[in-house]
Protein backbone atom coordinates (compact mmCIF):
# COMPACT_ATOMS: atom_id res chain seq x y z
CA UNK A 1 0.00 0.00 0.00
CA UNK A 2 1.46 3.36 -0.98
CA UNK A 3 0.39 6.56 0.68
CA UNK A 4 -0.67 9.63 -1.26
CA UNK A 5 -2.55 12.69 -0.08
CA UNK A 6 -5.77 11.36 -1.64
CA UNK A 7 -8.37 12.90 0.64
CA UNK A 8 -11.74 14.40 -0.14
CA UNK A 9 -11.79 12.79 -3.60
CA UNK A 10 -8.62 14.60 -4.61
CA UNK A 11 -6.55 13.04 -7.41
CA UNK A 12 -3.75 10.78 -6.27
CA UNK A 13 -0.45 12.60 -5.77
CA UNK A 14 3.09 11.50 -6.47
CA UNK A 15 6.32 13.44 -6.01
CA UNK A 16 5.70 14.80 -9.52
CA UNK A 17 2.18 16.12 -8.92
CA UNK A 18 2.37 18.59 -6.04
CA UNK A 19 -0.24 20.77 -4.46
CA UNK A 20 -0.58 24.36 -5.59
CA UNK A 21 -2.34 26.73 -3.23
CA UNK A 22 -5.82 27.61 -4.45
CA UNK A 23 -4.79 27.22 -8.07
CA UNK A 24 -2.15 29.94 -7.91
CA UNK A 25 0.69 29.24 -10.29
CA UNK A 26 4.03 28.26 -8.86
CA UNK A 27 7.44 29.27 -9.98
CA UNK A 28 7.81 32.87 -11.14
CA UNK A 29 9.10 35.74 -9.09
CA UNK A 30 7.06 35.59 -5.94
CA UNK A 31 5.96 32.04 -6.82
CA UNK A 32 6.66 28.87 -4.92
CA UNK A 33 9.44 26.36 -5.16
CA UNK A 34 8.57 24.69 -8.47
CA UNK A 35 6.25 24.93 -11.47
CA UNK A 36 3.58 22.25 -11.09
CA UNK A 37 -0.11 21.68 -11.79
CA UNK A 38 -2.45 21.85 -8.78
CA UNK A 39 -3.13 18.61 -6.96
CA UNK A 40 -6.64 19.63 -5.98
CA UNK A 41 -9.10 20.56 -8.75
CA UNK A 42 -10.42 24.11 -8.62
CA UNK A 43 -13.25 24.25 -6.12
CA UNK A 44 -11.99 21.20 -4.17
CA UNK A 45 -11.57 22.62 -0.72
CA UNK A 46 -11.15 19.56 1.47
CA UNK A 47 -7.57 20.07 2.56
CA UNK A 48 -7.91 23.82 2.96
CA UNK A 49 -11.08 23.40 4.98
CA UNK A 50 -9.26 20.97 7.26
CA UNK A 51 -6.35 23.38 7.56
CA UNK A 52 -8.65 26.29 8.41
CA UNK A 53 -10.48 24.20 10.99
CA UNK A 54 -7.24 23.23 12.74
CA UNK A 55 -5.89 26.79 12.63
CA UNK A 56 -9.10 28.05 14.25
CA UNK A 57 -8.97 25.29 16.83
CA UNK A 58 -5.36 26.06 17.73
CA UNK A 59 -6.08 29.78 17.99
CA UNK A 60 -8.87 28.97 20.45
CA UNK A 61 -6.57 26.68 22.46
CA UNK A 62 -3.89 29.35 22.67
CA UNK A 63 -6.48 31.91 23.71
CA UNK A 64 -7.69 29.60 26.50
CA UNK A 65 -4.26 28.82 27.90
CA UNK A 66 -2.56 32.20 27.63
CA UNK A 67 -3.01 34.41 30.70
CA UNK A 68 -5.72 37.01 30.39
CA UNK A 69 -4.38 40.51 29.72
CA UNK A 70 -6.41 41.78 32.67
CA UNK A 71 -4.34 39.72 35.13
CA UNK A 72 -1.16 41.01 36.76
CA UNK A 73 1.37 41.74 35.27
CA UNK A 74 -0.94 43.29 32.69
CA UNK A 75 1.64 44.50 30.19
CA UNK A 76 3.53 41.21 30.06
CA UNK A 77 0.34 39.18 29.61
CA UNK A 78 -0.90 41.55 26.94
CA UNK A 79 2.42 41.24 25.11
CA UNK A 80 2.37 37.43 25.37
CA UNK A 81 -1.03 37.39 23.70
CA UNK A 82 0.17 39.84 21.07
CA UNK A 83 3.11 37.58 20.21
CA UNK A 84 1.18 34.32 20.11
CA UNK A 85 -2.29 35.14 18.78
CA UNK A 86 -3.78 36.44 15.58
CA UNK A 87 -1.42 35.36 12.85
CA UNK A 88 0.88 32.84 11.28
CA UNK A 89 0.47 29.74 9.14
CA UNK A 90 0.43 27.44 12.20
CA UNK A 91 2.41 24.85 10.23
CA UNK A 92 3.74 23.19 13.37
CA UNK A 93 0.30 22.73 14.98
CA UNK A 94 -1.00 21.44 11.64
CA UNK A 95 1.76 18.84 11.67
CA UNK A 96 0.85 17.93 15.26
CA UNK A 97 -2.75 17.28 14.25
CA UNK A 98 -1.82 15.41 11.05
CA UNK A 99 0.54 13.11 12.94
CA UNK A 100 -2.04 12.72 15.69
CA UNK A 101 -4.58 11.53 13.11
CA UNK A 102 -2.06 8.87 12.18
CA UNK A 103 -2.12 7.40 15.68
CA UNK A 104 -5.75 8.09 16.55
CA UNK A 105 -4.96 10.76 19.15
CA UNK A 106 -7.88 12.53 20.84
CA UNK A 107 -8.32 16.08 19.52
CA UNK A 108 -8.38 17.44 23.08
CA UNK A 109 -4.90 16.05 23.66
CA UNK A 110 -3.70 17.45 20.36
CA UNK A 111 -4.97 20.88 21.39
CA UNK A 112 -2.52 20.87 24.29
CA UNK A 113 0.39 19.50 22.27
CA UNK A 114 -0.18 21.84 19.32
CA UNK A 115 -0.47 24.86 21.61
CA UNK A 116 2.75 23.89 23.39
CA UNK A 117 4.67 23.61 20.13
CA UNK A 118 3.27 26.90 18.83
CA UNK A 119 4.19 28.66 22.09
CA UNK A 120 7.79 27.56 21.64
CA UNK A 121 7.69 28.84 18.07
CA UNK A 122 6.18 32.18 19.15
CA UNK A 123 8.82 32.53 21.89
CA UNK A 124 11.56 31.93 19.32
CA UNK A 125 10.18 34.64 17.04
CA UNK A 126 9.98 37.18 19.87
CA UNK A 127 13.63 36.54 20.69
CA UNK A 128 14.89 36.18 17.10
CA UNK A 129 13.46 39.57 16.17
CA UNK A 130 15.35 41.39 18.93
CA UNK A 131 18.07 43.88 17.92
CA UNK A 132 20.74 41.64 19.43
CA UNK A 133 19.63 38.77 17.17
CA UNK A 134 18.03 39.21 13.73
CA UNK A 135 16.96 42.80 14.45
CA UNK A 136 13.64 42.81 12.59
CA UNK A 137 10.73 45.22 12.90
CA UNK A 138 7.97 43.29 11.09
CA UNK A 139 6.43 39.91 11.88
CA UNK A 140 3.16 38.48 10.54
CA UNK A 141 2.37 41.86 9.02
CA UNK A 142 2.62 43.67 12.38
CA UNK A 143 5.36 45.39 14.36
CA UNK A 144 7.54 42.86 16.13
CA UNK A 145 7.03 42.39 19.86
CA UNK A 146 9.94 44.58 20.95
CA UNK A 147 8.80 47.36 18.59
CA UNK A 148 5.20 47.22 19.80
CA UNK A 149 6.28 47.03 23.45
CA UNK A 150 9.99 47.21 24.32
CA UNK A 151 13.05 44.97 24.32
CA UNK A 152 12.84 43.95 27.97
CA UNK A 153 9.18 43.01 27.61
CA UNK A 154 9.90 41.00 24.43
CA UNK A 155 12.61 39.10 26.30
CA UNK A 156 10.21 38.29 29.14
CA UNK A 157 7.50 37.35 26.64
CA UNK A 158 9.80 34.72 25.14
CA UNK A 159 10.75 33.38 28.55
CA UNK A 160 7.10 33.17 29.62
CA UNK A 161 5.83 31.55 26.44
CA UNK A 162 8.54 28.92 26.68
CA UNK A 163 7.71 27.95 30.25
CA UNK A 164 3.97 27.91 29.50
CA UNK A 165 4.63 25.39 26.73
CA UNK A 166 6.08 22.91 29.20
CA UNK A 167 3.27 23.61 31.64
CA UNK A 168 0.81 22.49 28.96
CA UNK A 169 2.71 19.27 28.31
CA UNK A 170 2.58 18.55 32.05
CA UNK A 171 -1.22 18.82 32.04
CA UNK A 172 -2.78 15.65 33.51
CA UNK A 173 -5.30 15.63 30.67
CA UNK A 174 -2.58 14.19 28.42
CA UNK A 175 -2.83 10.95 30.39
CA UNK A 176 0.12 8.54 30.57
CA UNK A 177 2.79 10.21 32.79
CA UNK A 178 5.63 8.21 31.22
CA UNK A 179 4.55 9.36 27.77
CA UNK A 180 4.35 12.95 29.05
CA UNK A 181 7.93 12.79 30.33
CA UNK A 182 9.00 11.58 26.89
CA UNK A 183 7.13 14.45 25.25
CA UNK A 184 8.61 17.07 27.59
CA UNK A 185 12.12 15.74 26.96
CA UNK A 186 11.56 15.75 23.20
CA UNK A 187 10.37 19.36 23.15
CA UNK A 188 13.19 20.45 25.45
CA UNK A 189 15.83 18.90 23.20
CA UNK A 190 14.26 20.46 20.11
CA UNK A 191 14.25 23.90 21.75
CA UNK A 192 17.67 23.98 23.40
CA UNK A 193 21.34 24.19 22.50
CA UNK A 194 21.21 21.03 20.40
CA UNK A 195 18.11 22.23 18.62
CA UNK A 196 16.53 25.58 17.87
CA UNK A 197 18.67 27.77 20.16
CA UNK A 198 21.85 26.07 18.98
CA UNK A 199 20.86 26.60 15.36
CA UNK A 200 20.35 30.30 16.04
CA UNK A 201 23.82 30.47 17.59
CA UNK A 202 25.34 28.86 14.49
CA UNK A 203 23.33 31.26 12.31
CA UNK A 204 24.62 34.33 14.15
CA UNK A 205 28.20 33.07 13.94
CA UNK A 206 27.87 32.38 10.20
CA UNK A 207 26.92 35.92 9.12
CA UNK A 208 29.21 37.01 6.30
CA UNK A 209 30.90 33.61 6.12
CA UNK A 210 30.49 30.97 3.41
CA UNK A 211 29.09 27.62 4.54
CA UNK A 212 29.18 24.30 2.76
CA UNK A 213 25.87 22.57 2.10
CA UNK A 214 26.40 20.07 4.95
CA UNK A 215 27.17 22.96 7.32
CA UNK A 216 24.09 24.85 6.17
CA UNK A 217 21.93 21.77 6.61
CA UNK A 218 23.25 21.18 10.11
CA UNK A 219 22.41 24.78 11.04
CA UNK A 220 18.87 24.52 9.72
CA UNK A 221 18.29 21.01 11.06
CA UNK A 222 18.74 22.68 14.44
CA UNK A 223 17.28 26.15 13.94
CA UNK A 224 14.17 25.26 11.93
CA UNK A 225 14.02 21.50 11.53
CA UNK A 226 14.23 20.46 15.17
CA UNK A 227 10.90 22.04 16.16
CA UNK A 228 9.16 20.84 12.98
CA UNK A 229 10.42 17.32 13.68
CA UNK A 230 9.24 17.62 17.29
CA UNK A 231 5.78 18.73 16.13
CA UNK A 232 5.37 15.56 14.07
CA UNK A 233 6.71 13.21 16.72
CA UNK A 234 4.77 14.85 19.55
CA UNK A 235 1.53 14.60 17.62
CA UNK A 236 2.12 10.90 17.07
CA UNK A 237 3.05 10.39 20.74
CA UNK A 238 -0.37 11.74 21.78
CA UNK A 239 -2.03 8.64 20.30
CA UNK A 240 -1.48 4.89 20.07
CA UNK A 241 2.13 3.66 19.96
CA UNK A 242 3.76 3.02 16.59
CA UNK A 243 6.19 0.23 15.89
CA UNK A 244 9.92 0.96 15.82
CA UNK A 245 9.86 0.75 12.01
CA UNK A 246 6.93 3.13 11.77
CA UNK A 247 8.63 5.58 14.12
CA UNK A 248 11.77 5.55 11.97
CA UNK A 249 9.77 6.27 8.82
CA UNK A 250 7.84 9.05 10.54
CA UNK A 251 11.08 10.54 11.84
CA UNK A 252 12.53 10.45 8.33
CA UNK A 253 9.49 12.30 7.02
CA UNK A 254 9.74 14.89 9.80
CA UNK A 255 13.43 15.58 9.21
CA UNK A 256 13.02 16.05 5.47
CA UNK A 257 9.91 18.19 5.95
CA UNK A 258 11.84 20.46 8.31
CA UNK A 259 14.64 20.94 5.80
CA UNK A 260 12.11 21.47 3.00
CA UNK A 261 10.47 24.25 5.02
CA UNK A 262 13.78 26.09 5.32
CA UNK A 263 14.76 25.72 1.67
CA UNK A 264 11.40 27.18 0.63
CA UNK A 265 11.81 29.96 3.23
CA UNK A 266 15.13 30.89 1.62
CA UNK A 267 13.53 30.91 -1.84
CA UNK A 268 10.66 33.10 -0.69
CA UNK A 269 13.00 35.51 1.07
CA UNK A 270 14.45 36.51 -2.29
CA UNK A 271 11.37 36.13 -4.53
CA UNK A 272 8.33 37.25 -2.51
CA UNK A 273 7.37 40.71 -1.33
CA UNK A 274 7.30 42.00 2.23
CA UNK A 275 3.52 42.39 1.94
CA UNK A 276 3.13 38.74 0.92
CA UNK A 277 5.48 37.35 3.56
CA UNK A 278 4.34 39.56 6.43
CA UNK A 279 8.00 40.02 7.35
CA UNK A 280 10.91 41.90 5.79
CA UNK A 281 11.74 40.36 2.41
CA UNK A 282 15.38 40.16 1.35
CA UNK A 283 16.55 40.34 4.95
CA UNK A 284 18.89 37.34 4.72
CA UNK A 285 20.73 38.67 1.68
CA UNK A 286 20.98 42.15 3.18
CA UNK A 287 22.45 40.68 6.37
CA UNK A 288 24.92 38.52 4.39
CA UNK A 289 23.45 35.33 5.84
CA UNK A 290 24.19 32.01 4.14
CA UNK A 291 21.08 30.55 2.49
CA UNK A 292 20.28 27.81 0.01
CA UNK A 293 19.78 30.43 -2.68
CA UNK A 294 23.17 32.06 -2.10
CA UNK A 295 24.82 28.64 -1.92
CA UNK A 296 23.07 26.85 -4.79
CA UNK A 297 21.42 29.58 -6.86
CA UNK A 298 17.66 30.06 -7.23
CA UNK A 299 17.02 27.37 -9.84
CA UNK A 300 19.04 24.74 -7.99
CA UNK A 301 17.39 25.66 -4.68
CA UNK A 302 13.98 25.10 -6.28
CA UNK A 303 15.17 21.77 -7.66
CA UNK A 304 16.42 20.80 -4.21
CA UNK A 305 13.03 21.67 -2.70
CA UNK A 306 11.37 19.36 -5.22
CA UNK A 307 13.87 16.63 -4.32
CA UNK A 308 13.18 17.02 -0.60
CA UNK A 309 9.44 16.90 -1.25
CA UNK A 310 9.94 13.60 -3.03
CA UNK A 311 11.86 12.27 -0.03
CA UNK A 312 8.99 13.17 2.31
CA UNK A 313 6.61 11.19 0.12
CA UNK A 314 9.01 8.26 0.02
CA UNK A 315 9.02 8.20 3.81
CA UNK A 316 5.20 8.29 3.91
CA UNK A 317 4.98 5.50 1.36
CA UNK A 318 7.29 3.42 3.52
CA UNK A 319 5.17 4.25 6.55
CA UNK A 320 2.09 3.06 4.67
CA UNK A 321 3.74 -0.22 3.73
CA UNK A 322 4.37 -0.87 7.42
CA UNK A 323 0.71 -0.44 8.38
CA UNK A 324 -1.81 -3.26 8.60
CA UNK A 325 -5.05 -3.32 6.61
CA UNK A 326 -4.39 0.17 5.30
CA UNK A 327 -5.23 1.83 8.59
CA UNK A 328 -2.37 4.31 8.18
CA UNK A 329 -3.19 5.30 4.62
CA UNK A 330 -5.73 8.10 4.89
CA UNK A 331 -4.32 9.82 8.01
CA UNK A 332 -0.81 9.72 6.54
CA UNK A 333 -2.22 11.49 3.51
CA UNK A 334 -2.69 14.64 5.60
CA UNK A 335 1.06 14.66 6.20
CA UNK A 336 1.58 14.39 2.45
CA UNK A 337 -0.72 17.30 1.81
CA UNK A 338 1.15 19.34 4.39
CA UNK A 339 4.45 18.51 2.68
CA UNK A 340 2.90 19.89 -0.50
CA UNK A 341 1.71 22.98 1.34
CA UNK A 342 5.19 23.55 2.78
CA UNK A 343 6.78 23.12 -0.65
CA UNK A 344 4.37 25.25 -2.67
CA UNK A 345 3.34 27.92 -0.20
CA UNK A 346 3.81 31.49 -1.30
CA UNK A 347 4.13 33.10 2.16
Amino acid sequence: MSVSPNLDKSPSATPDTPLSLEGRGAGGEGGSASNSPPLLPQGERGFFDWMSTIQTRVEAALDRHLPDASSIPHRLHEAMRYAALGGGKRVRPLLVFAAGELTGAAPEKLDLVAAAVELIHAYSLAHDDLPCMDDDVLRRGRPTCHVEYDEATALLVGDSLQTLAFELLANPALGDPARQVEMIALLARASGSRGMAGGQAIDLAAVGKPLTQPELELMHACKTGALIRAAVLLGALAGAPLTAEQNRSLDRFARRAGLLFQVVDDILDCTASTATLGKTAGKDEAAAKPTYVTLLGLAAARAYAAELRGETFAALSELGELGELGELGKPAARLGQLADFICHRQF
